[in-house]
């Protein structure tokens, strides 16, 4: 608030000072040149600029701005004073007027305030002499009715862009908060996914063993314990971010290639042997989508493949990361799972995060007997 207050102050001043100096180095050399004048500049014509050029500081009150500058104006003129730089003042505040009103209210005032100065004008020209005659009446009306009109379309253009600007913004923040929003729904797809996979495949070992090894079911469930509060925990954070439609959501800090080891571990948990090898370092929005992308995986292997062993390789070569997940092909004696209700989105979801960053991702069945995804992602030129 601060900070914008000081803004416009030196707004303010940025435009006041340049009209004052002008207006007060400039009013007596114009005296000197329309000697036809009726009235020499004098101390009261200098307060009359003063005045005119603190009307245009009060901008942020556009009714007051007019009537203190345009009274100034009025008496400037009026009392027969040679025309000036004070007069610079008029399609600045009848301007600012148009940018701040809207246009059929700053057109009413701004036409009713510009005949009055208008009509000022002709008081001081019927006092000059010789009198103004018809023609001249006639040019001098056009050319203020023309300044008049000038300075209310270039404030009304400035308010209309001012406004654009301002739906533009609205706009994009509403995008950014769409997009954080749709990244969030991401993860919490990818994360309770995973979780859900990895309870599924203990509680499978935990039932298998119930009868002859109750040590192993005891560790099974504590496992699914664990990873059932983990997700629970996630989601419930996620939600309480989530909830609220008319804020834009916190920014969460995403998961990347640190949290590499944690997911491993999971996974290796419930059930899964899993060989990693490489971890580059790589910018935090590839380390995110090489992250979902080993994790979604990883929890499809868990779900459908019926692999007791995997293994995920990374390394970056040429400013390229490549990210190879690869399953070992289903296990003797382990039935195929039942085919999914309705397609799945896990790969379309993988691909798209490479998509995102300009990469490739592949899916399907590997030089072996098992499955195989593989990704690129640009990193830029090694270092």
């Amino acid at each position: 608030m601060r900070i914008g207050r000081t803004r416009g102050r030196l707004t303010d001043l940025a435009i006041c000072l340049p009209l004052l100096l002008i207006g007060l180095g400039g009013t007596g050399p114009a005296g000197r040149n329309q000697p036809a004048s009726t009235r020499a500049p004098d101390h009261f014509a200098y307060l009359l600029v003063l005045v005119a050029v603190a009307g245009v500081a009060l901008r942020r009150r556009p009714a007051w701005s007019l009537a203190v500058t345009g009274a100034a104006l009025a008496a400037y003129l009026a009392a027969g004073y040679p025309y000036g730089p004070v007069l610079f003042t008029a399609p600045v505040v009848l301007g600012n007027a148009a940018a701040r009103w809207p246009f059929r209210r700053a057109a009413v005032v701004g036409g009713a305030w510009m005949l009055t100065l208008l009509g000022a004008v002709f008081v001081k020209e019927s006092r000059t002499t010789p009198p103004i005659g018809a023609v001249g009446a006639a040019w001098l009306t056009f050319a203020w009715l023309a300044i008049g009109a000038g300075s209310l379309a270039v404030g009304a253009a400035v308010r209309v862009r001012g406004e654009s600007a301002a739906r533009v913004r609205a706009e994009q923040a509403r995008r950014a908060a769409a997009d954080e929003r749709l990244r969030m729904a991401q993860d919490l797809h990818d994360t309770i996914g995973h979780g859900l996979a990895v309870i599924a495949m203990q509680a499978g070992v935990a039932l298998h063993v119930l009868e002859r090894d109750p040590a192993q079911a005891r560790e099974s469930m504590e496992a699914v314990r664990a990873t059932s509060r983990e997700s629970l925990e996630h989601l419930r954070t996620q939600l309480d971010t989530l909830r609220g439609t008319d804020e834009p959501a916190a920014r969460q800090p995403s998961a990347g290639l640190a949290d590499l080891s944690r997911l491993i571990e999971r996974v290796r948990a419930g059930g899964l042997a899993v060989r990693l090898s490489g971890r580059p370092a790589v910018p935090d929005a590839v380390g995110t989508a090489a992250y979902r992308i080993i994790q979604e995986s990883l929890t499809n292997v868990l779900r459908h493949a019926g692999s007791t062993s995997a293994s995920v390789t990374m390394d970056v070569s040429a400013g390229v990361l490549r990210v190879t997940v690869a399953d070992a092909g289903r296990a003797p004696g382990v039935p195929a799972p039942p085919p999914p209700e309705s397609g799945g989105s896990g790969i379309a979801g993988m691909r798209a995060q490479a998509q995102a960053l300009g990469g490739t991702l592949t899916a399907g069945p590997g030089p072996g007997p098992g499955f195989t995804v593989a990704a690129e992602l640009p990193v830029g030129e090694p270092s």
